[in-house]
């Protein structure tokens, strides 16, 4: 329950998918890590209320391992374990959450993450920055329609509950309830906060003032200005990196689809500063009825602290980072294939070596065997002696561009009929020269 078989289809889509986001990774200079599917019982405590959909495992010693929750912990783990203070990495792997599966939403036990992180000592918002105009690329890149990119600031948040009278030791509980206002209502939220997280209305309502902004460089000038929130070191320090975050993503031309949004908290109790998260505004859908709401695509953050929890003498490494929410994306590039009834080819095969008579099964033989050793991706059916239309037909049925044919007469003349399945139209290309022809196409 909750995972999924990919058929060569989806497979072909989800390899190019992935090829997209691992391109723009590349782009930007990242590195390619690999962890194992299993960590020690290390994630606990690391994801607040998220840990109950941890997979917990024991070995035969005793040993407490769970699989891995997703690639930041394992990410921030690595760099304790090896000393390593500096580094740009992209991880793109499967990670697993005893979740309860929603697989119409995307939502799986099993399922990939794309992840890009950099960790080092950089001056303030410039990762940070990069970071957002990675997921910017990969969003227009994927053409999914609109999206916005809401960011905030851990320090900004927990100035802003100061500032509201809830006591320190609530942050955390408050944050994940924050958390939920894009899918329920400010009311809901707020009964939440008093009667399970045991917050007093007067501090609710006085979050629920400022949760409900969202804005951009005014609404930060706006709040540095505000005579509580401007009091607070911590919601001054946040607000301060959060104007120059602005004037970066100014300079990259990504504000159009940016908003400082003070309801996004991220439930993950890790986070130290800037957090983000994108989010697609509408889903085309034929049947209006039922709108396809996908929510949140990406998302990541600043965590400074997770490193240090893994190194025995506490050593902080900085690191901020962003996750491609790619289950999502990909059921939305599924749900459009359906609909459009285009057909995604499943192999990349450029050539079916063909014969039209009986008896030369040694000829195509002999000359795929030609096509391959020069790196080309060819195939023949395997039958002695299939007939032509059988092969080109074939060829339709699979997309398979050009057909190469060796036939009785062109092996007496030393050259190779190519045809081009989709024209129909064929030419006698010297067999020395079919490498070149067909690469030239």
């Amino acid at each position: 329950q909750g995972t999924r078989d990919h058929p060569p289809a989806q497979a072909a889509l989800r390899e190019r998918l992935l090829g997209a986001v691992v391109s723009c990774f590349k782009r930007h200079g990242a590195a390619a890590i690999d962890t194992p599917a299993l960590e020690l019982e290390t994630l606990m405590g690391k994801y607040g209320e998220e840990t109950k959909l941890i997979y917990e495992l024991q070995d035969q010693g005793g040993e407490l391992l769970a699989l891995r929750y997703d690639l930041t912990v394992p990410f921030a783990r690595y760099l304790a374990m090896n000393k390593v203070t500096n580094m740009k990495r992209y991880h793109v792997a499967k990670v697993y959450r005893r979740d309860n599966p929603a697989t119409t939403r995307g939502r799986y036990r099993e399922f990939y993450q794309c992840d890009f992180d950099i960790a080092g000592q950089f001056d303030p918002m410039i990762p940070d920055a990069e970071c957002l105009k990675i997921v910017h690329e990969i969003l227009s890149d994927l053409q999914l329609g609109d999206f916005v990119i809401k960011v905030n600031d851990r320090r900004i948040l927990n100035g802003m509950f100061a500032v509201c009278g809830v006591p320190e030791s609530q942050f955390l509980p408050a944050c994940s309830t924050v958390d939920k206002l894009d899918k329920v209502p400010w009311e809901e939220v707020r009964s939440e906060m008093v009667a399970e997280k045991g917050l007093s209305s007067e501090a609710a309502d006085r979050i629920g003032e400022y949760v409900q902004l969202h804005g951009g460089l005014d609404l930060i000038e706006q709040l540095l200005q505000d005579p509580k929130l401007s009091q607070n070191k911590l919601a001054k320090e946040g607000l301060g990196d959060m104007k120059l975050l602005f004037e970066y993503l100014t300079l990259f031309g990504i504000t159009g689809k940016i908003s400082f949004d003070l309801s996004l908290a991220r439930g993950l109790d890790y986070y130290t500063g800037v957090i983000f998260e994108a989010v697609l505004l509408q889903q085309e859908n034929e049947h209006k009825e039922e709108v396809v709401g996908f929510g949140s695509v990406a998302g990541g953050g600043r965590y400074d602290g997770l490193v240090g929890m893994f190194d025995p003498k506490g050593r902080k490494v900085p690191c901020v980072g962003v996750s491609i929410g790619i289950e999502r994306i990909f059921s939305i590039l599924e749900q459009r294939l359906e609909a459009s009834g285009e057909k995604l080819r499943t192999t990349e095969t450029q050539v079916l070596v063909a014969t039209p008579q009986k008896h030369l099964l040694a000829a195509r033989l002999k000359l795929i065997s030609e096509l391959w050793d020069a790196g080309i991706k060819a195939e023949m059916l395997y039958k002695k002696d299939p007939k032509l239309l059988k092969q080109l037909q074939y060829c339709e049925d699979t997309g398979i561009p050009l057909a190469a044919i060796v036939g009785e007469q062109e092996l007496a003349d030393g050259v190779v009929k190519l045809r081009d399945v989709a024209a129909r139209e064929e030419v006698d290309v010297p067999r020395e020269k079919l490498v070149d022809e067909i690469r030239r196409r």
